[in-house]
């Protein structure tokens, strides 16, 4: 496991820490005492703070579209262009150009399914030729 660079730095800052208040426990136990006071408090109060931005605070990172449920198809369909196909599912054999590929499979099963969920949006082929699929693709083919 790596640690990211702000638990190396508090990390750091804690050791330091440490160092300082065995230093002064040796010199004036008394001084030792109030610094480690003062210390503590102060580090309770920014874990605190920390612990609300971590609870309460927002993320950074756009939340993510929510996940369909398997099977079922893509929000949009869309294929523009000469030849251009696009499908919300799998697509066992597709060609755009003069011939059709052989298929990956015998025609009466479909192509085995990866498992992984389809899409989280718009299934788009723009552009003469393209092939998109919102699931697996068995064989394709844009011919030329």
């Amino acid at each position: 496991m790596t640690l990211k660079p702000w638990a190396w730095a508090g990390l750091a800052v804690a050791g330091a820490g440490v160092v300082t208040l065995v230093g002064f426990a040796f010199v004036d136990l008394g001084s030792a005492d109030q610094i480690a006071s003062v210390a503590g408090g102060s580090a309770g109060v920014f874990g605190l703070a920390l612990a609300a931005i971590a609870q309460f605070g927002g993320s950074s990172l756009p939340p993510a579209p929510p996940t369909p449920a398997p099977g079922t198809p893509a929000v949009g369909v869309t294929a523009s262009g000469q030849g251009a196909i696009a499908a919300g599912g799998s697509i066992g054999s597709a060609s755009t150009g003069g011939t059709t590929p052989p298929p990956r499979t015998p025609p009466s099963t479909t192509p085995p399914s990866s498992g992984t969920p389809g899409p989280r949006g718009n299934v788009t082929a723009s552009g003469p030729g393209s092939i998109a699929a919102g699931g697996d693709i068995g064989s394709a083919s844009t011919g030329s």
